[in-house]
């Protein structure tokens, strides 16, 4: 057996409510291969010039950049979708990210909908950073569901570029993961790993505390040759002290470096 080379990387959302400097601070004391930026209310994440002098500090690259694309963040950075994103591809470049992660538009984003995808497909023509869109869920009130994006949760079947990956919003969804994985074929370019329940809550468990295939999905990615970034993203934000905390962020790093292993490959036996 033999690590894969795939890079695990810590999302600073994964250490909520303590602040983006802990995120960097947590992802070098447990040995991950970088952090992912979620870009939000805390001004640190969004101050490149402080994001570098962290990830200088600390030895831990950058390695994408999560727009500002959620409710408490529609006045983070500009409140113009499009200018947030143009600033996620600025910062992207200048910390030495490869990739942006962003969520479709919200419905009532009218405009902004209407030409999210050709727009998205300018900005990779504008730049060598990948933008990856997200899979994200229906919500659900009174039992019935509610269409929240546009032109819908489900990305795979726009002509995006690029696609995110995220295995706690799957389970929200009542998605097969795995059948997920398949039909964005290679235009995978990012997976969020987090586990869930079923629940109609986007939990973000530790992976293996959930029903997710998460294992499997690793062991996938390690066999296909991919060779990006995973991410933790998990929820923390139950943890008593700091210390439940990193343990949380331990525990899911061993869970991903168990499963990015891939078989080495057999040789012939010589006959003699």
């Amino acid at each position: 057996m033999q690590l894969s080379g795939v890079k695990v990387a810590l999302s600073t959302a994964s250490t909520y409510p303590e602040s983006t400097a802990v995120a960097f601070e947590l992802a070098a004391r447990l040995g991950y291969d970088g952090v992912e930026v979620m870009v939000w209310n805390d001004p640190v994440s969004q101050d490149v010039q402080a994001l570098q002098r962290l990830s200088d500090y600390h030895g831990v690259p950058v390695r994408a950049i999560h727009a500002p694309c959620l409710l408490i963040t529609q006045r983070v950075w500009s409140g113009d979708p499009w200018s947030k994103l143009y600033r996620a591809k600025e910062a992207a470049e200048r910390l030495g990210a490869d990739t942006v992660v962003v969520h479709p538009p919200f419905r009532w984003q009218r405009e902004y909908a209407r030409g999210f995808v050709e727009g998205i497909e300018r900005l990779h023509d504008d730049s060598g950073v990948v933008f990856a869109v997200e899979n994200m869920f229906p919500w659900r009130a009174g039992g019935r569901e509610i269409p929240a994006y546009a032109p819908d949760f489900d990305p795979v079947d726009e002509d995006y570029r690029h696609l995110t990956l995220d295995l706690s919003h799957t389970a929200v969804a009542g998605a097969d993961a795995m059948a997920m994985a398949r039909r964005m074929g290679d235009r995978l370019a990012h997976v969020h790993l987090a586990d869930g329940s079923g629940s109609s809550k986007d939990e973000h468990l530790v992976p293996g505390r959930g029903t997710q295939p998460c294992a499997a999905l690793l062991r996938r990615l390690a066999r296909s040759g991919y060779a990006r970034t995973v991410v933790l993203e998990v929820n923390t934000r139950r943890a008593t002290d700091r210390d439940e905390r990193e343990a949380d962020l331990e525990e899911a790093l061993a869970f991903a470096r168990q499963h990015l292993i891939r078989p080495r490959p057999r040789t012939k036996r010589s006959i003699g």
